[in-house]
């Protein structure tokens, strides 16, 4: 059989460019057009894609969605602002909260304009001390007794701390529509209280013992302002809100302490 040129001296012409180039300088592409070297293209990697298979339908441990529950949030330092009278003006920017929810002040560090750290807290007796169930209640009662009720609305909501036998916290929201003397009555036993516009999941009506911890709630009424921006759009913000006393303020302050927060009337996990 003849062997073949070794073809040192032979040219040959590319099917890319029609350019002549000697032979020995010649490449096959993968789709058989001989080509000078460098004219080379390899083959793009999408015209001979991996294999692949379906997407998975579903996922290992998983869970049902859930709706977070509301927790507290930092306000402004010295976030109280009082007048002679009723009126408490809160300030926290971009708050996001609304007319109507019921707001719990965690940690107030000190008196404003006359108004003590109990009244502002509504988690302190008038002397200081704790706010406890001055009797024990069962799960379907109406009427609660305080040890001191005085700082708290004429209605609104309070939560009876409570720890079970497994160390499990299942705090209690109560709403009142009245109150007498030390008397909480016309009572709604395991509900919960609007925060952020929204009213979460109802807790859950148990027994309580003397001397549990009580804390109480303000509804609030949202402050609305207006400016205008660069656009000339009259833009609507609200960093403040406000609520009533009991027994009206003496002078015209601002205070309450840095880190004072504000928050749902159940701290809930």
């Amino acid at each position: 059989m003849t062997s073949f040129s070794s073809g040192k001296y032979a040219l040959m012409v590319s099917d890319r460019s029609g350019q002549t180039f000697p032979w020995r300088e010649m490449v096959r592409e993968w789709n058989g057009a001989w080509v000078h070297f460098s004219e080379y293209e390899s083959k793009q990697p999408q015209l001979q894609p991996r294999p692949t298979s379906a997407d998975p339908q579903a996922l290992s441990h998983a869970r049902p969605s859930r709706t977070a529950l509301p927790t507290p949030a930092p306000l402004n330092n010295d976030p109280f602002l009082t007048e002679v009278g009723t009126t408490v003006t809160v300030t926290q920017t971009a708050h996001g909260r609304s007319t109507g929810d019921a707001v719990r002040f965690y940690q107030v560090k000190e008196p404003v304009g006359g108004v003590s750290v109990a009244a502002l807290g509504l988690g302190l007796d008038a002397d200081g001390t704790e706010l406890l169930l001055a009797v024990s209640i069962n799960s379907t009662a109406t009427t609660i007794n305080l040890t001191d009720a005085s700082a708290l609305p004429t209605s609104g909501y309070i939560v009876i701390e409570k720890v079970n036998s497994d160390g499990v916290i299942v705090n209690e929201t109560i709403e009142y529509t009245g109150k007498s003397t030390h008397d909480l009555t016309g009572c709604t036993r395991g509900t919960a209280a609007p925060s952020y516009g929204k009213t979460p999941v109802n807790t859950e009506a148990v027994a309580h013992g003397a001397g549990a911890k009580v804390y109480g709630s303000y509804i609030i009424t949202k402050i609305d302002e207006t400016r205008v921006d660069d656009a000339g759009t009259t833009v609507t913000f609200s960093n403040k809100f406000s609520f009533t006393l009991v027994t009206a303020a003496t002078s015209i302050a601002t205070g309450g302490g840095f880190l004072v927060f504000g928050g749902p009337v159940n701290d809930r996990s």
